[in-house]
């Protein structure tokens, strides 16, 4: 797995969301980006991180930021998980990884002592081009939201 870097220009890509509307990275040229990936819509864990998010869109957005979040579910799923908390912003569904692997956040991972591939909870900062500012790795599901203000 070769995750995308600081100072790395991010390809284009395009997926679909809860809504089932593409959406491009293009579509943010000449705005920052917060691209959050998630293991797995409606888990405790992704459900804290994209609900810490919702309840400070306003100050995120304040400081120029937008969101977009990305795991491999489908757009029902993603659909779903946006309805039941209320997320206003785009859910990508990547059942086919392509974003996935164009950040480089699918790789093994270990839980209760097995280990299988699976998505990285890994966030990523975008500058106004599309080259990446920050990464954040160690994802505070509950305080993400002030981990993207610190920067």
């Amino acid at each position: 797995m070769i995750m995308l870097k600081v100072g790395d220009k991010v390809p284009d890509f395009k997926g679909v969301d809860q809504d089932g509307k593409t959406v491009s990275l293009q579509d943010y040229k000449g705005k920052k980006l917060v691209v959050f990936f998630y293991p797995k819509a409606s888990t405790p864990g992704c459900t804290a991180e994209a609900c810490d998010l919702r309840d400070n869109e306003s100050a995120l957005k304040a400081k120029g930021y937008e969101l977009l979040g990305v795991s491999a579910d489908s757009v029902t799923r993603q659909k779903k998980f946006a309805e039941k908390y209320q997320l206003p912003f785009p859910l990508l569904a990547d059942e086919s990884h392509e974003i996935i692997n164009i950040f480089g956040v699918w790789g093994p991972k270990k839980f209760m002592g097995k280990t299988y591939d699976g998505i990285h909870r890994t966030t990523f900062i975008l500058d106004e081009e599309g080259v990446v500012e920050e990464v954040i790795e160690k994802v505070k599901t509950k305080e993400h939201a002030n981990q993207i203000l610190k920067q």
